[in-house]
């Protein structure tokens, strides 16, 4: 018995649609006005004489295989692309609707450039309803669609609140806003800060030392072992703070030339990104790209100075020279002087930022895995949609075999007037043939 809802059939895609390839048009053709140029992932241009007219679908061909984008305007696909001009029913957005519920991202059959195969996307099998219930199923999911659109857009703008809170937390945190009431007192001297808070720099505080790569090419694979981690500036920028894994490790020779921090060190880049940091979880090795700072324990955190320079990261970096690659030197740093609260209080700061740092964690990670389930209601809604699950089935609609047969006879029609077209298109060069003789 047939799972299909009555008035359905189901037929292959290419007994229905043609995909047609697109054509070539480079960048350097392209005169960035009118109409849309399309590649694979979406605009890529704009030129002024569009390929196709009237709008359609455009479908991934290499590269981003399987994407299936729409066009409500003229348009030029280039020739990583498919296009679909013409529709047999409905319109082209139920059209685009209908492929985008297929599984066209994951008919890749290359090795080499990923690609959609045109047959392999002609042999796939759909669902298709009545005619009027094409445009009831396209009225649906365009409401319903753009409901998940607004519930992701309010998820998406999520993450760069969080970053503000976390910026906002830091600047309160090192101007001694969020300790006042701990602090137990109000007065602040002229610059902002607590009267009591003394200006250090980070010599008076720990040792600062740039780790060490002395040997050249600094690609030797005699640098290159199993024995210490090697920790570059990309590896800090990316840690999320802290440091508990490496994709590289020095050898024994790697060893002699370099040196060995310890877990707890305070790195801090001063090339290519500057004045990102992050802590040592373990023992690690780094180039003189990167700065550590180790603390004198009775006197600092390294968490608190860690704080001072991720809000002071702006003013470090206009330290760096306008040149390809920026950097500062190891004088920048050890000038840097900046108000210190005694121990207590940076450890209370310490407390506090992390308390709310663990908050910022938790909405982010529910943000994530609710975007994950966003992401994936869209297609759970198409898959309802074409099991004829969305919206209800009307009795009087005209069953989809009586639509085949339709556009069957509407398609030797169409042959029928080529032929005569074409035969009368010979028929009149003969004749043009014919009058040139005399």
């Amino acid at each position: 018995m047939s799972s299909l809802p009555k008035g359905w059939v189901e037929i292959k895609l290419g007994e229905l649609i043609e995909l047609k390839y697109g054509k070539a048009l480079p960048a350097k053709v392209r005169d960035g006005i009118g109409f849309p140029v399309y590649g694979s992932n979406g605009i890529v241009g704009s030129h002024s004489e569009p390929l196709v007219y009237g709008g359609g679908l455009i479908i991934g061909r290499k590269g981003s295989f399987g994407e299936v984008h729409i066009s409500n305007d003229n348009f030029s696909p280039i020739d990583t692309t498919y296009y679909v001009d013409t529709f047999p029913s409905g319109t082209k957005k139920y059209w685009y609707y209908q492929l985008k519920n297929l599984p066209l991202t994951k008919l890749n059959r290359s090795t080499a450039i990923p690609g959609l195969n045109r047959d392999d996307a002609y042999a796939q099998m759909i669902s298709l309803p009545p005619d009027n219930e094409q445009k009831r199923i396209v009225e649906k999911l365009d409401e319903v669609l753009a409901q998940v659109d607004t519930i992701k857009a309010r998820l998406d703008g999520i993450p760069s609140l969080l970053k503000r809170f976390r910026q906002s937390v830091l600047a309160s945190a090192v101007s001694g806003k969020l300790t006042e009431e701990w602090r137990g007192e109000k007065q602040y001297d002229e610059e902002g800060y607590p009267s009591y808070w003394l200006r250090k720099g980070l010599d008076d505080l720990g040792a600062l030392a740039r780790g060490k790569s002395k040997h050249r090419p600094r690609n030797d694979p005699r640098l290159f072992g199993a024995e210490y981690p090697f920790i570059q500036t990309g590896e800090v920028a990316q840690s999320n703070g802290i440091i508990t894994s490496c994709s590289k490790w020095y050898s024994e020779f790697g060893l002699e030339q370099g040196k060995l921090f310890s877990k707890g060190t305070l790195c801090i880049t001063i090339a290519a990104n500057i004045a990102d940091t992050a802590i040592l979880g373990i023992d690690a090795c780094f180039p003189d790209s990167v700065v550590g700072f180790t603390p004198n324990k009775d006197i600092t955190s390294a968490l608190f100075v860690k704080y001072l320079i991720d809000v002071n990261k702006n003013r470090l970096e206009q330290f760096a020279p306008a040149t390809a690659q920026k950097n500062i030197n190891l004088k920048v740093l050890k000038s840097l002087s900046l108000p210190y609260p005694n121990l207590d209080e940076q450890k209370e700061i310490v407390r506090l930022v992390e308390q709310y740092f663990a908050f910022a964690d938790t909405i982010e990670a529910q943000v994530k895995k609710a975007q994950a389930r966003v992401n994936n209601l869209t297609q759970s809604i198409l898959a309802k949609a074409f099991r004829g699950e969305l919206v209800p089935q009307d009795p009087n609609d005209e069953p989809a075999d009586k639509l085949l047969e339709r556009i069957a006879q509407a398609r030797i029609e169409a042959e029928t007037l080529a032929k005569a077209a074409k035969k009368a298109e010979t028929a009149r060069k003969k004749a043009e043939k014919a009058i040139a003789k005399g």
